[in-house]
């Protein structure tokens, strides 16, 4: 239930908001002053605050700062029956969300709770979402082989040049990618993410360059591809050694002419994008037998990460497991479970063949069938199986 907390020093007004907005199934605190609404904000939190403007002891200027302090996913709204112009600009470009004059209008007011709502759910969920996206391009590990990506990355991330990510299935090719687009000056424009594999090779031009309306039956309109989407940003061509000859083709000439054509145009359209590729094939081998172009692989491949398998970074088995038994428990919304020493020793004798995402798929396993202590019997009964 919505928290809504009103400031004001006449009893009259709180009993009458609280009247309305209770019957409205809000839940209502009030404060006489702005002093005790500060000591309450220390200890609870409120979607929406109602402040007066004129109080003794504190005026709700004064209180609104504080608010920015204590609360400031909170959105407040400034009443006051000395209502100005001067006031009300004061007011929002100290962070109020929007400022009503008395005597109150009923209606205006419900439905400028719900917008302050609506704006205070937003800013949480950005949050959530930040939050989120800002674990996920985390790369734990400590070991020798670790280390030297993370310094590689430090150093090539800053600049433009193509990078190659080889490495086996679920290493974290695509955590490199991102990696490096997160510590380039290209951070804040967009990262697009093709799977090469994913797409079947009649559609991947289309994907890749974009089409002109009537290029093909199913072209009922123009579509933009993934290089002009991408522009100003990076394009993580992921599984590219699973691409089509005739894509690589185009793709070579995108980056040797930093220009593409989409299918079925003529017109030639500038793109300025940061590639970095990644595939778990051999290139070289794929090379030699004609599957893939050399001209593209080195086109490609002017700065190379291998990323290892979890076999070769055996000593961060449990730094990683303990990143995921914590981030799995509040994923679940489950109390912290964790991991005894002898259940992390049987951990790292495991052939893990499907690398950092078989990992986090068993300690899921773990967390939702274990009791708070995982131990070495549990690891045996619920995680050995995988590799039998």
């Amino acid at each position: 239930m919505t928290k809504i907390l009103i400031i004001d020093d006449e009893k009259s007004i709180r009993n009458s908001l609280r009247e309305i907005l209770e019957y409205e199934k809000y839940e209502v605190d009030e404060a006489a002053d702005g002093i005790i609404a500060i000591e309450m904000l220390k200890n609870q939190m409120y979607e929406v605050i109602l402040c007066d403007i004129k109080m003794p002891k504190m005026d709700g200027i004064e209180v609104l700062e504080k608010v920015q302090e204590l609360s400031p996913d909170s959105s407040v709204v400034m009443i006051s029956g000395h209502g100005n112009i001067d006031t009300a600009v004061e007011a929002i470009k100290k962070g109020a969300f929007d400022f009503i004059s008395k005597p109150l209008d009923l209606n205006r007011l419900l439905i400028t709770i719900r917008n302050a709502m609506d704006k205070t759910d937003l800013v949480k969920e950005t949050k959530v979402l930040k939050k989120k996206v800002g674990k996920n391009i985390e790369m734990i590990g400590e070991s020798p082989a670790i280390n030297k990506i993370k310094e590689l990355i430090e150093k090539v991330a800053p600049s433009d040049a193509r990078v190659l990510i080889t490495g086996n299935n679920g290493t974290g090719k695509e955590l490199v990618a991102r990696w490096l687009h997160q510590k380039s000056h290209r951070a804040n424009a967009p990262f697009i993410e093709v799977n090469c594999a994913a797409i079947p090779s009649e559609l991947i031009e289309s994907q890749l360059f974009g089409h002109e309306k009537g290029a093909f039956t199913s072209a009922i309109k123009q579509r933009k591809g993934d290089f002009e989407l991408a522009s100003g940003g990076t394009l993580f061509l992921d599984e590219i050694g699973d691409m089509s000859l005739s894509a690589q083709a185009k793709v070579l000439r995108a980056l040797q002419e930093n220009k593409i054509t989409r299918v079925g145009g003529e017109k030639e359209i500038p793109v300025d994008v940061r590639i970095i590729a990644a595939t778990n094939k051999n290139i070289v081998n794929e090379i030699e037998k004609s599957n893939f172009r050399e001209d593209l692989y080195h086109r490609l491949s002017v700065i190379l990460i291998h990323v290892p398998t979890l076999h070769e970074r055996i000593e961060d088995i449990p730094l990683l497991t303990t990143y995921f038994i914590d981030k799995i428990c509040e994923e679940h919304g489950m109390p912290l479970k964790s991991f005894s020493k002898e259940a992390i020793e049987e951990m790292k004798k495991i052939k893990w063949t499907g690398n950092i995402r078989e990992l986090r798929n068993v300690i899921e396993r773990l967390a939702i069938l274990c009791d708070k202590t995982i131990t070495d019997k549990d690891v045996v009964m619920y995680a050995q199986p995988l590799n039998k």
